[in-house]
């Protein structure tokens, strides 16, 4: 197992000595006994996320932007330089391969962060283009500043992220040390991201660290991070969706539409992209099998559910990333209730004091949402309804940080 450049640190501060998998690093699954003490640093002070196992990508060269155009989804010639875009990738047949976040730093040069690697995909597809792909995986950590707090402590560092508009993107200087610095997140707040070279990724660290004392910034882990994201509706591979090159069959694929993410796609774009003919035939052909929504669960009918068997309805730290059948009735109540879709994540909101989720049901679908979890052993079946994500929209998270 590989460390990350700020494992010193982490590893210090990691009191219940939890630790995850992540892309061949250790990864710290929550540093205090309750994650929602670091999931509220989200919403009330400052979280640190230690998100360096990502795969990080540049691209550049004369023709890195006719090259992006031309693999990515989303239209990157609306990406100036100085701005970045949250974005997908898709194969031939218009299915979903990842998502990720490109920055774009000047005019022939860019940067793609992606959670499996990409390398030999985005290598395979240069053909006559003039463009460079580099691993630089290693030599970046990435450090995501979150919460309300986080433009607070970072202006002690760097005066620049005072201009920074969501999505922006600028250079800086940390402790000494050339950084990178993005608005962006996965948190569904206000937050920043920084890019520290290995070597000055500690004293960046510290320098975060004590900036953020004053604001009770604290490190975060994979558990409300999870949180963090469930309340802002945003997807999580290998959880909401699967990449397109590990399925065994097309059930495990799916196009940008049924994510979600069909807004991504201009019908008036008169580029050609990998997988744009297969999209256009779907959408012609109506052929989208199932959206992925929003639903949040009955609080009433939640606690009574557990209350009958005599138990105490779980709030606190209650996160799952497990598959959740729903059907259109209470199937205890109701045998001949159907199975209308399936939960892919599922949580107790803090900040909403509700249980919330991302499903996936057919496009037509319009009626009851009952949710089987168990309980005592037993299969229940708990009312839900859809809503609309994000569910934790917070005008700080996107408007003016000046």
């Amino acid at each position: 197992m590989r460390t990350t450049p700020f494992h010193e640190r982490t590893s210090a501060l990691n009191r219940t000595h939890l630790w995850s998998h992540w892309a061949g690093y250790l990864a710290a699954v929550r540093y205090d006994h309750s994650a929602a003490v670091e999931y509220f640093a989200t919403r009330n002070a400052v979280a640190v996320f230690d998100t360096s196992p990502l795969f990080k990508y540049r691209i550049s060269g004369p023709d890195s932007d006719r090259f992006l155009s031309g693999v990515l989804t989303r239209d990157i010639r609306r990406c100036a330089p100085g701005s970045s875009q949250y974005t997908i990738w898709c194969d031939n047949d218009g299915y979903v391969v990842e998502d990720g976040v490109v920055l774009h730093l000047d005019e022939a040069e860019y940067l793609l962060t992606s959670a499996e690697p990409n390398l030999d995909y985005f290598s395979r597809l240069v053909g006559r283009d003039d463009v460079s792909i580099t691993d630089i995986s290693e030599e970046y950590g990435l450090l995501a500043v979150q919460g309300p707090h986080s433009l607070d402590a970072l202006h002690r560092l760097s005066p620049d992220v005072a201009s920074l508009a969501y999505f922006g993107v600028t250079t800086s200087k940390i402790a000494g040390t050339s950084v990178i610095i993005s608005r962006t997140g996965f948190t569904g707040d206000l937050g920043y991201e920084i890019w520290i070279p290995s070597a000055g990724a500690l004293n960046v660290w510290d320098a975060v660290m004590d900036a953020g004392a004053d604001y009770n910034a604290i490190p975060m882990g994979l558990t409300a991070l999870g949180m963090a994201r469930l309340d802002a509706g945003l997807l999580l591979i290998d959880v909401d969706f699967h990449s397109s090159r590990h399925a065994w069959t097309t059930t495990f694929k799916e196009t940008p539409d049924e994510l979600g993410l069909g807004w991504m796609i201009n019908p008036t774009d008169d580029r050609s992209f990998v997988g744009k003919r297969a999209i256009t035939a779907h959408r012609q052909n109506d052929a989208t099998r199932w959206r992925t929504i929003g639903f949040a669960l009955d609080p009433s009918e939640y606690e009574a559910t557990y209350n009958k068997h005599g138990l105490i309805a779980p709030k606190d730290g209650v996160y799952s990333e497990d598959t959740h059948s729903l059907y259109d009735h209470d199937f205890n109540e109701q045998p001949d209730a159907q199975y209308v879709g399936y939960a892919t994540s599922f949580g107790f909101s803090p900040i909403l004091k509700r249980h919330v989720g991302l499903a996936k049901v057919p496009p037509n679908h319009k009626g009851s949402l009952y949710l089987e979890i168990m309980v005592a052993n037993k299969p229940q079946y708990v009312r839900g309804e859809r809503l609309s994500t994000p569910f934790w929209n917070p005008d700080r998270k996107t408007g003016d940080s000046s």
